[in-house]
C-alpha cells in the first residue's frame, strides 16, 4: 500500500507539460538589419585583418617568402623581386582595402535581404517560428 506521502512525491517529479507557442515572422525592420549587418561585416573585417597579419607572419618567419622568391628569380630571371611586393605594408595595405570593401558588401546585402525577405512574405506569409517554455 501506498501512503498519501508517497503519491505526493510522484506527483511533485512530474514536470508540468511545456507549452508551445507558433508565432509568424512577417516583418523584418530594415535598419536593424542594416546595423546588424555592418556589425557583422565589421567583426569580420577585424578578423580578416588579424588573419593576414598571422599567416604574413609565420610564413615570413620560415622563410617560405625566400624560397618563392629564389624560384620566381630562377624562372623569370633576376628582374622578378617577390619580397618588395610582399612586403608587410603592401599585404596589410590590400588586406585593409579588400575587408572596407567587404564591409560595404555586406553591409548592402543585408539590407537587400531585408527588403526582398519583406517582400517575399506579401506572397507567402512569413515563416513560421515554434518556441517552448521549458
Amino acid at each position: 500500500m501506498s501512503s498519501v506521502a508517497e503519491k505526493l512525491a510522484r506527483k511533485s517529479n512530474r514536470r508540468p507539460p511545456a507549452k508551445q507557442v507558433r508565432l509568424r515572422l512577417v516583418y523584418i525592420d530594415f535598419w536593424s538589419a542594416v546595423k546588424l549587418s555592418f556589425l557583422v561585416a565589421v567583426c569580420f573585417a577585424v578578423i580578416s585583418i588579424v588573419v593576414t597579419f598571422l599567416i604574413h607572419t609565420v610564413l615570413n618567419s620560415t622563410g617560405i617568402f625566400e624560397q618563392v622568391n629564389s624560384l620566381v628569380q630562377d624562372v623569370a630571371g633576376s628582374s622578378g623581386d617577390l619580397t618588395s611586393v610582399l612586403s608587410l605594408g603592401n599585404v596589410m595595405g590590400f588586406a585593409v582595402v579588400a575587408a572596407l570593401l567587404n564591409l560595404v558588401v555586406t553591409t548592402a546585402l543585408g539590407a537587400i535581404l531585408a527588403v526582398l525577405y519583406n517582400l517575399s512574405v506579401k506572397i507567402t506569409g512569413g515563416l513560421l517560428v515554434g518556441f517552448t517554455n521549458n
